[in-house]
């Protein structure tokens, strides 16, 4: 696991993005797994800066969703379709038709959930799957007691989960959803690499029950210390609970080449 430590929120996504855009210099039709909420939010905007000035291009990237508010229509304007249209493909060169969204009003669920795994497959799997980190330790919807084997399917909300949502929603009127679609953590742990983001105090202390605690279906982030290939980009607040922060800056210090760490072909 490749722990990367920086000052502030901004410098993640500035970092995170650097590391996305080396993996594009690899492989120009590169395959992201996208997370929505507010922590990849700086990661996107960061991106579309660097589209801007040319450092990237999206023409051949592809692009999966990993999770999605069931029932919510694509147009809702707290679906997470939405979030993306609004917050990164309509400011860059995304082509439609390499834009792959889980659908949370698709007729059969269970059905379109084996669809979508068999979409990832057809393009060769996801080269870097992009992930926050919920307080409870979900990543995607993967509430606590996921099985580390899941794959892609209707998950019941956490009411902790429910409860950071509802301001959201109640000012809409409305009840935040009950059932999410996303991507298994097996599904997850397929991903060449894998991108974790994590900012702030709040965070702290789920970030080190993750990284360095045992692994357990009660802290599904737990998971990733099974990947070979993860990249954990934390700001101080976020960090400030690592046991091992010390090695993690001394090993940052080295300058490794991320670039080389990169499980890109």
């Amino acid at each position: 696991m490749n722990v990367f430590i920086y000052k502030n929120a901004q410098e993640v996504a500035q970092e995170a993005a650097k590391l996305i855009i080396e993996a594009w210099k690899k492989k120009p039709d590169l395959v992201l797994g996208l997370a929505a909420g507010r922590t990849p939010l700086n990661l996107y905007q960061s991106l579309i800066q660097a589209y801007k000035e040319k450092k990237i291009d999206f023409s051949r990237i592809k692009v999966f969703s990993l999770d999605e508010y069931a029932g919510l229509s694509q147009d809702h304007p707290l679906s997470f379709a939405f979030y993306f249209r609004q917050n990164l493909f309509n400011l860059v060169n995304l082509r439609p038709e390499n834009i792959f969204l889980l659908n949370g009003q698709a007729e059969n669920l269970e059905a379109h959930c084996s669809f979508y795994e068999a979409l990832i497959s057809q393009v060769g799997g996801i080269d870097i799957q992009i992930l926050g980190i919920g307080l409870n330790g979900h990543i995607g919807y993967n509430e606590p007691g996921s099985s580390f084997g899941s794959r892609t399917r209707l998950q019941v909300l956490a009411p902790e989960t429910r409860a950071r949502e509802r301001a959201s929603f109640e000012a809409r009127g409305e009840e935040p959803p009950c059932l999410a679609l996303t991507l298994g953590l097996a599904t997850i742990l397929e991903a060449k690499n894998i991108l974790l983001l994590a900012t702030g105090e709040e965070k702290a202390q789920i970030v080190r029950e993750a990284l360095e605690g045992p692994l357990t279906i009660s802290v599904p982030a737990s998971c990733l210390q099974l990947h070979p290939s993860v990249f954990v980009f934390l700001d101080e607040p976020a960090s400030s609970r690592l046991e091992r922060k010390e090695f993690y800056l001394y090993s940052q210090k080295l300058a490794l080449e991320r670039r080389a760490l990169l499980r890109i072909s």
